[in-house]
């Protein structure tokens, strides 16, 4: 590198400052949990390359989990976090095994966490990390005790709220600065986060730019149409009757998108036809993704399973390492940062 792109590293290392001081990683940069996809092989590959990945739990029960952060363990001597569903019936039970293993790092998702939850974790002597989708819901999560937040865009993939990163960004990083906020949600650049970062942001969280990674255990065919879709093709999936909520779920557009409208229908139907009850068919209608996302992702069933991705899917042109995703991120910024000086320095001679 020349002297001024060396300079201009050492200026995203400040701004990203906060975020690795944090995390303990060498660059600012979270893997986004997925489930099924973020497991020991890329979660240990991002740690392993500077970055900070994060284990999925999703619907694990202790024992798998405890097997999966020793096996990651031992592929990584790099801080990694572990990602936990606030609603899981066994989530004090999930805490403990990884305060046990020494996880220093918990985010806790899919859910506002109880008070319970959070002190649990600051007690056994983690940090814990948590999504706010709103301003007052950032600083109720403070106040219980929360370390850091994560600010996450309807522009990601998987569930999602229903309000941009570009918003958010604007409505939280001004007023949040007593914890570290990550941004999350269709970031696919190195200057992108570069320019959340200079509106006070810690760090950010990417996952749809590592789920069709080289060291991703997804089936070929998964990674396969990361690479062939165009931001357009990552939909939110669509609530069909308002007594009926569904929290949104973008995934690439295919047959599965379709099915589950079929399948909110059937299981409405059968609620207004007294066979189910109302629980239970919402409940029915949730669970419906759980089993697709499998589909895609293990079985390579890309057709009738459900491809779960973020808009930024646009930018995945083609299979890469780990560290060559995150050497391009940190490159990117490092460009955006010299290009400026250049423009000042040119403005500044005329």
């Amino acid at each position: 590198m020349t002297k001024l792109d060396q300079e201009a590293l050492q200026e995203l290392s400040s701004l990203w400052e906060r975020g690795t001081d944090f995390l303990g990683s060498q660059v600012a940069i979270l893997g986004g949990a997925m489930s099924w996809v973020s497991e020991r092989c890329l979660v240990s590959a991002i740690s392993n390359a500077g970055g900070f990945g994060v284990i999925a739990c999703g619907a694990m029960d202790p024992a798998l989990l405890e097997a999966e952060i020793i096996a990651t363990q031992a592929m990584t001597s790099k801080p990694f976090g572990v990602n936990l569903i606030t609603m899981h019936p066994q989530l004090n039970e999930l805490i403990e095994v990884c305060l046990r293993l020494n996880v220093k790092h918990i985010v806790l998702a899919g859910g506002v966490p109880t008070g319970a939850a959070i002190k649990r974790i600051k007690d056994g002597g983690a940090q814990v990390v948590a999504f706010a989708p709103a301003l007052v819901l950032a600083k109720r999560l403070m106040k219980m005790g929360a370390d850091a937040l994560v600010i996450e865009g309807a522009e990601a993939g998987g569930h999602v709220g229903p309000v941009s990163l570009t918003v958010l960004a604007q409505e939280i990083l001004p007023i949040i600065r007593e914890v570290p906020v990550f941004v999350a949600g269709g970031l696919g650049r190195g200057d992108a986060i570069l320019s959340y970062l200079e509106m006070g942001a810690s760090g950010a969280q990417l996952g749809t730019v590592f789920a069709a990674a080289t060291e991703s255990q997804a089936h070929e065919n998964f990674k396969k149409a990361f690479v062939r879709a165009a931001a357009r093709d990552a939909i939110a999936s669509v609530q069909i009757d308002d007594s009926f909520p569904v929290i949104p779920v973008r995934a690439l557009s295919n047959q599965a998108t379709k099915d589950f409208m079929r399948h909110q229908a059937a299981m409405i139907q059968k609620y207004q036809n007294q066979e189910i009850s109302k629980e239970d068919a919402q409940l029915d209608i949730e669970h419906f993704w759980a089993g697709a996302l499998r589909r895609a992702v293990k079985d390579g069933d890309v057709e009738n399973g459900s491809v779960m991705a973020g808009q930024s899917v646009g930018m995945v042109k083609e299979i890469l390492p780990v560290a060559d995703i995150i050497q391009n991120l940190v490159k990117q910024a490092v460009d955006a940062l010299v290009a400026r000086r250049q423009r000042i320095k040119h403005s500044s001679s005329n």
